[in-house]
């Protein structure tokens, strides 16, 4: 008997017993540092290896030690744990193993979700990323951060403390695949979200317009056109160009993030004007606008006065035309015309070149002449003309007979001797004296002639004077001629003188 309980004093023990225990802590959650403890009863027995173990894995083998630690759990580190020692006392050798423990390792924030509001972005528009998650009810004072990548790059400045990034306006080249992460202080632990695809849609261009600056579609020779190319719609880079339509060549292009573009012109001339539009492109077709006329207005160059009369010296009665013309100016032109600097009317031209006025003179038009154009783009004034008037008087009674008694004694005195000397003497050879105009025979009888007393042909006359006073230049006598009466006999010789005076018509009197 004492034999047989020596035996079983000396044979290996081995199994589960409450002579182990396993210490663990009752609630885990992520980050949190798990101590494992191995503990044996007070006695004799000497722990010679202790091992622990989950879900019968061996963790770590030992010599006496006694514990074991988890730095940080995570939701892996969950499952049953138990250790197991191997124990001598004297010549005896023990193996005990201590009954399971289950830990759980609770999550200490859920799982983060990636939101992307809205969920199908258009070019240029605000795009926000939301990075869902929430914190255990037991933890709720546990601070996080988060952040957010697109392709591997962290977007905006990094980690920060808002679950939310707000993106101004996204793009085609922000197209990608989106995440964030969220991780608390301290203990540091992490969790990332699962990736999400965003695709940010384009919008085509769309209502083209072509509008220019100034407007009305005029631009003054010299100066600045804008062509300005707008899209209602459309995002992305947007190629504009703009083109002439006769050729259909480019005269300029710009690539621009924005819904419209200036196409400047300095200095524009007059092969500038035309017709023109524009296209817009943004990678989904081209959209063109309507066209657009560019007028460029010329201003008036400096006239011309060109002045035409009938003859190389006008006189007056003449009608004189003048005319001016400005070789360069957009129709229509308004021509002023001067005497010095008095104002003698105007005339329009509606489709440009020259304008006339015409203008019956007198000896006051004598003087310089000038002309104005102006298209209200500005007057130009020509140089000025000189014009001289000749004055003449034909025929004029009350001139010719107070300049007649003048200017032309000695003619008149001649003709009265000749008259007082036929009276007094009474012969058959006396003449009449008449003075008629050079060239106009007919006015040698300004009494008229009868049939019974037929005027001799003036062809047949002599001169019996000419030319008086040649020095004179005002007034010239063409010619004076004696006529012998027909049936001279002292009773008509007589008759004649007594009823009749002698008359003298003066021609081409010279003023």
């Amino acid at each position: 008997m004492l034999l047989w309980s020596l035996l079983v004093i000396l044979a290996p023990v081995s199994g589960k017993s409450d002579w182990l225990t396993l210490m663990a802590p009752s609630a885990v959650f992520e980050g949190d540092r798990i101590d494992l403890t191995c503990q044996k009863k007070k006695d004799l027995w000497k722990v010679k290896t202790v091992a622990y173990y989950k879900d019968r894995k061996e963790l770590q083998l030992s010599d006496k030690v006694l514990n074991f630690s988890i730095q940080r759990a995570v939701l892996s580190d969950s499952g049953n744990y138990y250790c197991a020692v191997d124990a001598t006392m004297f010549l005896l050798q023990k193996k005990d193993t201590s009954r399971s423990v289950t830990i759980k390792v609770q999550e200490l924030f859920l799982h983060p979700v990636l939101r992307v509001s809205p969920s199908w972005p258009t070019e240029g528009s605000p795009v926000t990323l939301t990075c869902e998650t929430q914190l255990s009810p037991q933890r709720s004072s546990a601070q996080l951060r988060f952040c957010f990548f697109r392709d591997g790059r962290a977007l905006g400045s990094g980690w920060g403390s808002s679950p939310e990034l707000r993106v101004p306006a996204m793009w085609t080249e922000d197209s990608g695949s989106y995440w964030c992460k969220a991780e608390t202080l301290a203990p540091t632990v992490g969790k990332q979200s699962l990736r999400s695809q965003v695709h940010v849609r384009r919008v085509p261009v769309s209502n083209v317009s072509l509008e220019m600056r100034p407007p009305r579609g005029e631009v003054v020779e010299g100066g600045n056109l804008v062509l300005l190319c707008s899209v209602a719609e459309g995002t992305g880079d947007i190629t504009f160009s703009w083109h002439r339509e006769a050729t259909g060549t480019s005269v300029g292009r710009k690539i621009q993030r924005s819904l419209s573009a200036e196409l400047e012109v300095p200095a524009v001339q007059e092969n500038d004007a035309g017709r023109y539009y524009c296209r817009a492109d943004n990678g989904h077709g081209p959209a063109q606008s309507k066209v657009l006329s560019v007028l460029v207005r010329i201003p008036v160059s400096c006239p011309v006065l060109t002045v035409r009369a009938p003859r190389d010296l006008a006189v007056e009665g003449d009608m004189v035309e003048l005319q001016c013309e400005a070789q360069k100016g957009s129709p229509p032109i308004l021509y002023w015309f001067y005497h010095e600097d008095n104002a003698l009317g105007n005339s329009s031209a509606p489709f440009g070149g020259e304008a006339s006025f015409n203008l019956s003179v007198t000896a006051e038009h004598s003087g310089n002449y000038s002309c104005e154009a102006d298209n209200g783009l500005g007057a130009q004034r020509s140089e000025a003309v000189p014009l001289s008037i000749s004055v003449t008087s034909i025929y004029r009674k009350d001139r010719v007979t107070d300049r007649a008694l003048g200017l032309l004694g000695v003619p008149a005195c001649i003709a009265a001797a000749l008259l007082i000397y036929c009276r007094f003497r009474k012969t058959s050879d006396c003449h009449v004296v008449t003075l008629f105009s050079r060239g106009d025979a007919s006015s040698a009888n300004p009494q008229g002639s009868t049939a019974s007393s037929p005027s001799p042909a003036v062809e047949d006359l002599q001169p019996d004077y000419v030319n008086v006073d040649p020095e004179d230049g005002d007034v010239v006598y063409s010619l004076v001629q004696s006529i012998q009466p027909p049936g001279d006999t002292a009773n008509t010789r007589s008759t004649i003188l007594e009823t009749k005076d002698p008359h003298v018509i003066y021609s081409d009197v010279k003023m």
